[in-house]
């Protein structure tokens, strides 16, 4: 496992892509919509791990439903995984609570799942496996 990517949940995507911009002196490489997650996303390159801010695209969504209890800010740590499924199964042996019960796409080509907080020392771990191109 290593750390892939840092989640920050922020209320205006446009407006954070130009502070994160300043910030890191250089532009996001990609900005992708997760219909499933109703999630708007931005990434950065920062050697490793990457940074990813999140905008809620709805009301229900869990971006909206963490700025409105918590504000901006670290949402999540993503883990890159070989093996996300046999990774999910092992953890959830020790005794972590998985959030969903099969990978799902996420996005930057990765299928990811979460670990419930309250198994995690109240922090969001994300799962994250990249999907092989086919050939």
């Amino acid at each position: 496992m290593k750390l892939e990517h840092i989640g920050i949940a922020v209320k205006n995507l446009e407006e954070s892509n130009k502070l994160f911009e300043l910030l890191l002196g250089k532009p996001h490489y990609k900005i992708e919509e997760v219909v499933s997650e109703k999630v708007k996303t931005s990434f950065f390159k920062t050697g490793s791990p990457k940074i990813e801010l999140l905008e809620a695209g709805s009301e229900e969504s869990a971006i909206a439903k963490f700025i409105e209890k918590r504000g901006e800010g670290i949402h999540h740590l993503a883990f890159e995984v070989k093996d996300i499924e046999e990774e999910m199964k092992r953890l959830e042996g020790e005794g972590f609570r998985i959030l969903n019960k099969e990978p799902k796409k996420g996005a930057d080509n990765k299928l990811i799942c979460f670990l419930h907080p309250k198994s995690t020392n109240g922090v969001l771990i994300e799962l994250c496996q990249s999907i092989k191109k086919k050939k």
